[in-house]
């Protein structure tokens, strides 16, 4: 059994046995951010839906006012006018054919992928690949598209995508410890709206069942859901 570092002790022993309100919880992240790197900040939301009922699926995406400080790679998936579109607006690797093999032979360095609609045939064939680790493009999110400059600007820009998990709780990043207080709240917010507006027709009862956030070495904050969900009625 893994025993707790005195770092992540003293951290928790900052944090009370409560509910935080949302301006307490981010003025408390700093304080309780110990290690030698500028953390991860992440919002953990249970919510009330049962995700093996395919109309109780919540996913979306959001782009968070300021960004994720993550570095993003994007790979994009184009052909002729579209390839330099996709190079001109700072995709980090274009191509077609030649990336497929590239990635057949094991080749995974980067974070998201856009591909054009007339490249799905032969981007398909990556599914086995992409797919489990959630790189495949998809329409329903718009990284299928001819707009390819509009999709790298946005993940270059801090578009996140979120999706329930089989136990009903979305994991998602809302920035690093060092934007402060301010920039996380509204990174949060942006990323709580989207969330709320997902909510299936079909979930029944309470919708926001918890929220927390946490540092990456830190422990979390619990988070008042009733002040939360009143933000945006």
């Amino acid at each position: 059994m893994a025993v707790a570092g005195k770092r992540y002790l003293e951290a928790k022993n900052k944090i009370e046995d409560r509910t935080y309100s949302v301006d307490e919880a981010f003025q408390l992240i700093k304080d309780i951010a110990t290690a030698r790197f500028d953390e991860t900040v992440e919002l953990s939301a249970r919510l009330g839906v049962d995700p093996r009922h395919p109309e109780e699926m919540v996913r979306g995406v959001v782009i968070l006012p300021h960004g994720t400080g993550k570095k993003v790679k994007v790979l994009v998936f184009a052909k002729g006018e579209k390839e330099i579109e996709a190079k001109e607006a700072g995709a980090d690797y274009v191509g077609a054919e030649d990336l497929i093999e590239k990635i057949k032979k094991g080749w995974l360095d980067f974070d998201k992928a856009v591909a054009t609609p007339d490249m799905m045939s032969a981007v398909g064939k990556l599914g086995k690949i992409l797919g489990p680790r959630g790189l495949m493009p998809n329409p329903k999110l718009g990284t299928v598209t001819f707009d390819v400059a509009k999709a790298v600007r946005e993940l270059k820009s801090g578009r996140i995508e979120y999706k329930v998990d089989k136990t009903g709780i979305v994991h998602a990043p809302i920035g690093k410890v060092s934007f402060g207080p301010e920039k996380l709240k509204e990174n949060f917010l942006a990323l709580m709206e989207s969330i709320i507006k997902a909510k299936p027709p079909s979930s029944k009862g309470t919708y926001l069942k918890s929220l927390h956030i946490s540092t990456t070495m830190g422990p979390s904050i619990k988070l008042d859901t009733v002040e939360v969900r009143n933000l945006f009625k």
